[in-house]
């Protein structure tokens, strides 16, 4: 198995095994092994993660909707129009009167509790886009040496074939002067 990989890696990276990096070594094991490379790096990722960080992608996904948008206006809506219009109607004393002082220590609080979910998930992403990216780059290399492997067979196949009409070609040119020679010795 060691000399088929040093093979493999003399002719398709030019390097000895040794010298080559962890993905190209992954790559040059497929390619000895004859085995499919692609995975679902999306599932694999899924498996492993945690309660929290699953939590932590939900938080963030309702935080970056319309939904969350909407529902938030009319939290908002509500909040203003109970302290300011329907309290001060019925003369009495609103628990957060205007500039809502308590709305936005609500807010701030939401906006620190929530800022750190969301940097969570955008890493994990980040982690998840590196991951998918690494392995687009070895499934297009070994479909790159498989087609240049390919290439190699059918230039083979055709200077074969280009050799056999040439000694066909040459087979037909000996009959036709045999033919000739013939028809001179009988006229």
């Amino acid at each position: 198995m060691t000399k088929r990989l040093d093979e493999i890696s003399e002719k398709h990276f030019r390097k000895k095994y040794a010298q080559l990096g962890e993905r190209e070594k992954k790559v040059a094991h497929h390619l000895a092994e004859r085995i499919h490379i692609s995975r679902n790096i999306g599932q694999d990722i899924s498996e492993e993660m945690t309660f929290g960080q699953r939590l932590a992608d939900k938080v963030a996904g309702f935080g970056g909707s319309w939904t969350f948008i909407s529902i938030f206006a009319v939290v908002l809506v509500i909040w203003i129009l109970i302290n300011s219009f329907i309290l001060i109607s019925y003369h009495m004393k609103s628990f957060d009167p205007y500039p809502y002082i308590l709305l936005n220590l609500f807010l701030s609080m939401l906006a620190a509790i929530q800022a750190p979910i969301i940097l969570m998930s955008q890493n994990r992403q980040a982690y998840k886009d590196r991951l998918s990216a690494e392995h687009d780059y070895e499934v297009n290399l070994k479909a790159e040496i498989e087609i240049m492997a390919l290439h190699e067979k059918i230039d083979l196949l055709r200077d074969k074939q280009w050799s056999e009409l040439i000694s066909i070609q040459q087979e037909q040119l000996k009959l036709l002067s045999q033919l000739l020679e013939d028809l001179k010795k009988n006229q």
